[in-house]
């Protein structure tokens, strides 16, 4: 065979080799291959009714997010045994970024504690993806008692121990574990009234019958202003630009109290990492638009983004630390 001849079949050769490679998207490095990703609607499992902080926070975020990916996300509300089914949904989804969760504090750090059995494991079935907020309590009392800071309220449930109550939405609830974080590190007994629901337990609370409540920021704000309620501390670590002027119950003397409603979005474990980090990417560049900003103070919370192991990380301290919690107070759900 000529030279010429050899030439010519070999450019042949490298042409058809480059028409049979994928292209590259335009602006990707060379040698980048493009990931069909996603590559049909993303399902984002929200384990609680409709209406609710992360059903809302969750259709704001999925639709500016389905904007960004060019699929819709849909919203599956999958609520029942304190967003256990909705969670077990995602854990034993296909591993392909195709079905989310919005996991919170409840789902992935309380229940393995709380629940006899639970169909998941919080960390080994899941890929953590991002933190997208974190609300605080707030430790508000009934007017009546005579404690005006957190200081006073001590003072008080050790001088009459067992004679104040305290109400939460539900055992094992944020409100509920609250309670119980405080009497460990202040060293004081108060009963525990659960109810069915913030509603009731707010309700009993503005009437005395208990006497004091973790309340959701939200939730308990509008009762403040009209000083049905009176506001004592935040549960976070840091204030809440909310209400800044509060002191956070750390500051009032219980150091490492840290207590927030914090939910987040995981993936099915063995997701690609791959796209795991693009739905970071993209969710954190939703969180720093300022119309987001503006609803979730709406909520009394914050964004918060930061990487996937980051969340993963956090996501173990939280575990460690309710584990003891729920420990120490004995809760238990069947």
């Amino acid at each position: 065979m000529s030279a010429r001849l050899k030439a010519l079949t070999a450019g042949t050769l490298i042409a058809l080799s480059a028409l049979m490679l994928p292209h590259a998207r335009a602006g990707q490095p060379a040698g980048a291959q493009a990931e069909s990703y996603p590559a049909r609607p993303i399902r984002w499992v929200v384990p609680y009714p409709p209406g609710g902080p992360l059903d809302i926070v969750a259709r704001v975020v999925g639709q500016k997010l389905a904007e960004r990916l060019g699929q819709s996300v849909v919203i599956d509300n999958r609520a029942g045994a304190g967003g256990n089914i909705g969670a077990d949904l995602v854990a034993k989804a296909p591993p392909d970024g195709h079905s989310i969760v919005m996991g919170a504090v409840a789902t992935h750090a309380i229940n393995v504690h709380l629940y006899a059995r639970l169909p998941f494991d919080p960390i080994r079935d899941f890929a953590p993806v991002v933190l997208i907020t974190q609300v605080p309590n707030i430790l508000v009392v009934n007017p009546g008692l005579p404690a005006k800071s957190v200081k006073d309220l001590i003072a008080l449930a050790r001088q009459k121990p067992g004679a104040l109550s305290f109400g939460s939405g539900s055992i094992g609830s944020a409100g509920h574990l609250a309670g119980e974080l405080f009497k460990r590190l202040a060293g004081v007994e108060m009963v525990h009234v659960p109810y069915k629901g913030a509603a009731p337990a707010v309700a009993d609370l503005l009437a005395g019958q208990v006497q004091l409540m973790f309340d959701n920021l939200a939730s308990a704000l509008p009762n403040v202003k009209a000083a049905r309620l009176r506001a004592l501390a935040v549960t976070t670590a840091k204030r809440s630009p909310q209400v800044p002027e509060l002191p956070t119950i750390a500051e009032a003397g219980l150091a490492g109290f840290d207590v927030s409603t914090w939910f987040g979005i995981f993936a099915s474990a063995g997701t690609p990492a791959t796209r795991v980090d693009r739905l970071n990417r993209e969710v954190i560049a939703i969180l720093e638009q300022a119309d987001v900003k503006e609803r979730l103070a709406l909520l009394g919370a914050e964004p918060a983004g930061g990487s996937p192991q980051a969340f993963a990380a956090f996501v173990r301290t939280e575990l460690e630390k309710y584990g003891k919690v729920v420990r120490a107070a004995g809760a238990k759900v069947d």
